[in-house]
């Protein structure tokens, strides 16, 4: 099983404070994955961390997908790749003006639904103050949805995540580390449980088969 996490934020400043605090969740989301499932089931479970700030992308937009073949610059290959080879996505998302981070957004519209369909995702946000990005979540279900990853039903929020975190993604000591492990077990527990559904099915019928060649066949019936 080969998972992809995006952590989506592009800011390297402050404020706020402290800057980047998504590395802080990122890195807490890998060390769980390795505590949980390398550990538990050998090497059956893979992840890879996907930083928005490792893909700089041109001024003016152009999907990879808009490019003819072997034009298009090569990180976008290689990471369309990633994509079509994962078997879920981990979405890390700050929250602003109550939508997912506008470079996550970004990065992902450079791919099409092809790569992502009939996989799961789970939503992971956070923030430096109460909410932890939950209002972006709820836009992001519909996005996500449209971009044929579902996303599980379980979502991970972190609120305050600079006093939840360190630096290196550990637990601060004030922390309940058994009761933070069991919050995100809960959503990635689902997110595997869906990924083995999916690559089973996709082993046994193509999806590409059902997915939509022709913009008009979109169209509800006209007579």
């Amino acid at each position: 099983m080969k998972f992809l996490l995006f952590l989506g934020t592009s800011r390297d400043s402050s404020p706020p404070r402290p800057k980047r605090l998504g590395q802080r969740v990122a890195k807490a989301c890998l060390q769980h994955f390795e505590s949980q499932y390398f550990e538990n089931q050998a090497n059956d479970v893979e992840i890879e961390l996907i930083d928005v700030l490792d893909y700089p992308l041109e001024s003016i937009f152009k999907p990879h997908f808009a490019y003819a073949k072997g034009r298009a610059p090569s990180a976008l290959d290689e990471l369309a790749e990633k994509i079509q080879a994962a078997d879920g996505y981990i979405m890390v998302s700050p929250e602003y003006n109550h939508s997912m981070s506008p470079a996550l957004a970004n990065l992902l519209n450079h791919f099409g639904s092809s790569l992502f369909s009939y996989k799961p995702s789970i939503i992971l946000t956070y923030s430096a103050g109460q909410w932890g990005g939950a209002r972006a979540a709820v836009n992001m279900r519909t996005y996500l949805a449209e971009l044929g990853c579902l996303p599980v039903s379980a979502m991970i929020h972190i609120p305050k995540a600079q006093e939840v975190f360190t630096e290196e993604g550990t637990y601060e000591t004030n922390q309940n580390d058994a009761e933070w492990a069991s919050y995100f077990e809960r959503g990635f527990s689902q997110l595997i449980w869906w990924a083995e559904a999916c690559k089973a099915q996709r082993g046994r019928q193509n999806p590409n088969d059902a997915l939509v060649r022709n913009p008009a066949q979109r169209n509800a019936p006209s007579d």
